[in-house]
């Protein structure tokens, strides 16, 4: 199903305006991940497809062309997995799965033929009769899942689905939603605050910041051409290079880099990736700290910047804190990007 969203907006009482007017247009069984910090509306954006939040005047939801503005929840055939996922403990997991079935009143053949059809394709059949409070976190997150397709809704929607969890899990079981989400080829819109999540799980992704969408495509296409310097922080984790700019050379507190494009009036932006560290750096810093992160080093730098950077270095060895380093950093790795509000 395609969604159509055009003039979306929200205002609360007393004139907060928590959404501010969006539109964004999503293709049929596409995944488009809504990523930004807390309070930038996303949530907001994610009711409002629901039915759960009315928009302000002017504003337009289409489902495949059909106008379900004025529609109620009940009648737009969303289905929703939570935070919390929001499971019956008294019931098993067969019977959670076939609740909203039986509240539609379908044939029974039918209901049965389609709790099946969503168990087997969330591999949940060895559970199928076990209650949810004996599952652990994931098998859960799978029954709501299950439970949110059974009933073969027009568009999926996921609020945070994965912050219950622990990090350890929840790093295994974003891989695995990725997998289960394009199985179902339902189209699908995905909150998240986290990064990690919203790329590796969307096919494209909508930065939002303060109530708007500030950009929005591919992870890849976000992660190497941010639009500003607020998606380049949130969106790999881009440091401020602040130094003074002249003609093609960006002069730091511990030496200067040359820069591919004017960059004059505009913010630098570097990854940790691409720091690298090597003798013949034209940039002197001094490590401070050093964390071993198994695959790499996670090295804290000063006296670069004004304020710190990190690099990841990969090698056998690292630096020891209070050793002064060089370190370069290409021309066309370094982002040249308008000024915008640190945040």
């Amino acid at each position: 199903m395609t969604l159509t969203l055009t003039n979306i907006a929200k205002t609360f009482p007393g004139g907060t305006q928590a959404l501010l007017p969006t539109d964004l247009e999503i293709a049929r069984g596409e995944i488009v991940s809504l990523l930004g910090p807390s309070g930038c509306g996303k949530s907001t954006l994610l009711r409002i497809v629901a039915g759960l939040e009315a928009p302000d005047p002017g504003a337009q939801i289409r489902f495949d062309g059909e106008d379900v503005t004025r529609q109620p929840v009940e009648q737009r055939r969303i289905g929703m997995v939570f935070q919390s996922y929001a499971l019956f403990p008294n019931m098993s997991v067969r019977g959670n799965i076939g609740y909203g079935l039986k509240m539609q009143k379908l044939p029974k053949a039918e209901v049965d033929a389609r709790v099946e059809e969503v168990i087997a394709l969330c591999r949940l059949e060895p559970y199928a009769e076990r209650p949810i409070t004996a599952l652990s976190g994931g098998q859960r997150q799978r029954v709501a899942l299950a439970r949110a397709i059974a009933p073969r809704p027009r568009v999926l929607l996921l609020d945070e689905p994965l912050s219950a969890l622990d990090a350890a899990l929840r790093g295994e079981l974003r891989d695995e939603l990725a997998m289960l989400l394009r199985r179902f080829g339902t189209t699908a819109i995905f909150v998240t605050h986290d990064q990690n999540e919203a790329m590796a799980i969307a096919d494209r992704v909508a930065v939002m910041n303060q109530g708007q969408v500030v950009q929005i495509g591919t992870p890849e296409a976000l992660y190497r051409k941010p639009a500003t310097g607020f998606v380049a922080r949130f969106v790999g984790d881009a440091m401020r290079l602040q130094g003074r700019v002249e003609a093609d050379q960006l002069h730091l507190d511990g030496g200067s880099l040359p820069l591919v494009g004017a960059a004059e009036g505009h913010a630098t932006y570097a990854r940790a990736e691409d720091i690298r560290l090597n003798a013949e750096g034209p940039v002197a810093a001094r490590v401070e700290t050093v964390t071993f992160l198994g695959t790499h080093y996670r090295i804290a730098l000063s006296g670069a910047a004004p304020g710190p950077l990190f690099a990841l270095h990969s090698g056998l060895s690292a630096p020891q804190p209070g050793e002064t380093v060089r370190l370069s950093i290409a021309p066309e790795a370094i982002l040249i990007l308008p000024e915008d509000e640190v945040v």
